[in-house]
């Protein structure tokens, strides 16, 4: 599978069928890697990529700290995500793209659309991660990993990591940069032996940048209501996918399509053909 390296982070990334470009944000939190459009909650049983794939070149990815993908030790921003995806347009030499998220790649898919419209023909944001028990949900996990890295150290996150294959959200444990311990022998070492105080400050101002507020996170409500986009909006409906998310994005977005529609009604059969209707119903620009 081929890799770029982008904001000198390697980046592994999968293009598949034809049509304009359709670039696709992964669900699954911190572990958001391409295989999650087949793997992940409702995505697996709805079969999104198979069926967009048909009409549109669908671009999908591993995020940065996540998959086979590299990562950097560092404050992570929401403004990091758009700098991997921006610039694997540019690898691509894709000029203008639709968007499209799954649960928290809505963040990232809207926070593109703020920082460059002009790359940006429209959005599908897919049960978009948000609410008041989300907010509180990321900040526990966060809360989790520094209490271990308190009482082991970060020499026992890494020997943890190896020893499971699990990521951040299903063992709070090993920490958001566990992909890249796993996958990087240097990193690892670099990471084993990083300052512990320093690392506590990545790690909680990690949490509070990028989970600071109980509606969906990422782009500023201002700058949603500025943006001329069209998008269609899918509601979730659990802790991590509140309605209200979904809400909130068609409150703030001046040129949103809802679709009012209960989770189980989000079938094989309906959803594809909704998302398929609204792409198509949508223009790239010329060159």
């Amino acid at each position: 599978m081929p890799t770029a390296v982008i904001d000198g982070i390697q980046t592994r990334y999968e293009v598949t069928g034809s049509g304009p470009a359709l670039l696709m944000f992964s669900p699954g939190g911190f572990d958001s890697t391409l295989e999650s459009w087949r793997t992940v909650g409702v995505y697996r049983r709805l079969a999104l990529l198979d069926h967009l794939s048909t009409r549109y070149t669908c671009i999908t990815f591993d995020r940065r700290e996540s998959g086979h993908s590299g990562g950097r030790l560092q404050r992570i921003r929401w403004e990091d995500y758009v700098a991997q995806a921006v610039g694997l347009l540019d690898h691509l030499g894709v000029a203008s793209a639709h968007l499209m998220g799954g649960c928290v790649g809505c963040s990232t898919a809207a926070a593109v659309a703020v920082a460059s419209p002009e790359r940006v023909a429209s959005m599908v944001l897919y049960s978009p991660a948000g609410g008041v028990k989300y907010r509180m949900k990321q900040h526990a996990r966060f809360g989790r990993h520094l209490s271990f890295v308190e009482e082991r150290g970060l020499d026992a996150v890494v020997e943890l990591v190896r020893d499971t294959e699990l990521g951040f959200t299903k063992d709070p444990r090993v920490g958001p940069w566990n992909s890249v311990v796993r996958t990087d022998p240097e990193f690892a070492g670099a990471y084993a032996r990083t300052d512990p105080e320093r690392y506590a400050v990545l790690v909680s101002g990690t949490a509070r940048l990028m989970f600071d507020r109980d509606t969906v996170p990422g782009a500023e409500p201002e700058d949603l209501l500025e943006l001329a986009t069209p998008t269609l909006i899918v509601p979730g409906q659990d802790d991590s996918h509140a309605p209200s998310a979904a809400r909130y994005l068609q409150e703030c977005l001046p040129h949103a399509d809802y679709w009012d529609a209960p989770v189980a009604e989000q079938t094989e059969d309906t959803a594809p053909a909704r998302i398929l209707s609204f792409l198509d119903s949508v223009q790239l620009p010329a060159g």
